[in-house]
């Protein structure tokens, strides 16, 4: 099987590369083991939040330089400012033209509501997040929060607290619906995915309508729990229409409905422009000649190789195996490419769970333009993006998805003119 190019992950950094490979008439080929951590998201993408000394980012744009200073082999530090600056407005552009209008810019933080009801900085939210522009106000004086009885991922009071004590009052309403009750037989099954099914059908945004009217008469706002619009966005806006007031989510615990639908927008946009996505595939092993990647071999395919001008490794970090921890190392499995770790394992972490973890930071070692290293020597068809590269921290920077995308978007372009393209 020929390709221009073959990407191995297919999460936010896979499926970004790859949309914008086929945008510029690429034959690209996605293949994914399966879930990615998109269905852990919040809704919201963060591109910078703190300085790896603490300090708090209001402006990623102009904090970008002193980051780069404290960590030059930081993905965003082989970027240099100004193509951080270019990628970061190009990120923004790029998600609202494929349909993924989100709220937010490089220039300034702004800050979404947790499922705490507290208030972290963040670059991009979607359009019917609950956010503020301030870290100290919310835009509303009275809000009506709803919760499904006996759907224990969402906890109104926590932010009924929280939003007091930014003076904003609240009431809480627990509702439920006959279509529910079978979910509630069994406490595993009444989920936030489970529950959009059932919300979404058109005869429950009816009994929505009536629920919502009835009890937010007096309030700015309807505060909801992140579970609706799982196939169709269009949902939400129906319903905000037919109550005739604004209605926000707030992330539920996992799974994240915000996250699966941008993951299977993005998966379909792909596909509709032209992408060949194989998802539950892996790959097991690949022949490198020289400097570059000449087969890939998965397990679905078994003896017909993959073969393609360019190869994008973006398999994410511990938590979908892209890069495997044992007792004594640290290892890519695919490539078997440099991975930049502690030899001393107690140097992986700290006890207190509260402080930078070293292992976060760990990953596969890149050349400036992200192409892999194995045995010191740089592959020249074999790219490498998002959560699997080293020396960044994505939970304590928040600049987990700003990574995945910019690195995402950099290697698209970068692949796109070698083969003469932009």
């Amino acid at each position: 099987m020929k390709f221009d190019t073959v990407i191995i992950g297919g999460g936010l950094s896979g499926l970004i590369c790859g949309i914008r490979l086929v945008q510029e008439g690429q034959r690209c080929a996605i293949v994914s083991s399966g879930q990615s951590a998109l269905h852990f998201s919040s809704g919201s993408f963060d591109l910078m939040n703190r300085l790896p000394n603490g300090d708090v980012v209001t402006n990623p744009l102009s904090s970008v330089k002193s980051l780069m200073a404290m960590y030059p082999d930081h993905p965003y530090s082989k970027l240099g400012v100004e193509v951080f600056t270019e990628l970061a407005y190009e990120a923004e552009s790029f998600l609202g033209g494929i349909g993924l209008s989100m709220k937010g810019s490089a220039n300034k933080n702004h800050y979404r509501i947790t499922p705490l009801g507290t208030l972290k900085p963040t670059w991009l939210s979607t359009l019917n997040l609950a956010v503020s522009d301030s870290e100290s106000s919310l835009p509303w004086k009275k809000v009506s929060i709803f919760n499904i009885s006996g759907f224990l991922d969402f906890y109104p009071r926590f932010l009924a607290d929280e939003f007091a004590q930014l003076g904003v009052k609240s009431e809480t309403f627990l509702f439920s619906l006959p279509d529910l009750d079978h979910l509630r037989r069994n406490p595993s099954e009444l989920r936030a995915t489970n529950i959009t099914r059932i919300l979404d059908k058109d005869t429950n945004v009816k009994e929505l309508v009536n629920i919502f009217k009835k009890a937010s008469s007096d309030s700015d706002a309807i505060i909801f729990p992140a579970c609706l619009g799982l196939k169709d966005s269009n949902v939400l806006e129906d319903l905000q229409r037919l109550v005739e007031k604004p209605i926000y989510m707030v992330p539920t615990l996992p799974p994240s409905v915000i996250g699966i639908h941008a993951q299977q927008y993005m998966h379909d946009y792909f596909i509709h422009l032209g992408g060949v996505y194989m998802l539950g595939d892996t790959i097991k092993k690949c022949e490198i000649e020289g400097d570059k990647v000449k087969k890939i071999y998965s397990y679905n395919h078994g003896d017909i190789p993959f073969m393609a001008k360019n190869v994008v490794l973006a398999t994410g970090s511990y938590f979908s195996q892209g890069l495997i921890a044992s007792r004594e190392k640290i290892y890519e499995p695919i490539f078997d490419l440099d991975v930049n770790y502690m030899k001393d394992r107690p140097d992986w972490y700290d006890r207190n769970i509260f402080e930078s973890q070293n292992y976060q930071s760990f990953g596969v070692k890149t050349t400036a333009t992200f192409n892999a290293l194995k045995q010191g020597m740089p592959l020249e068809n074999l790219y490498v993006s998002g959560a699997i590269l080293d020396g960044f921290n994505p939970i304590k920077e928040g600049s987990g998805a700003g990574v995945s995308i910019l690195s995402a978007l950099y290697i698209a372009n970068r692949i796109i003119k070698k083969e003469g393209g932009i």
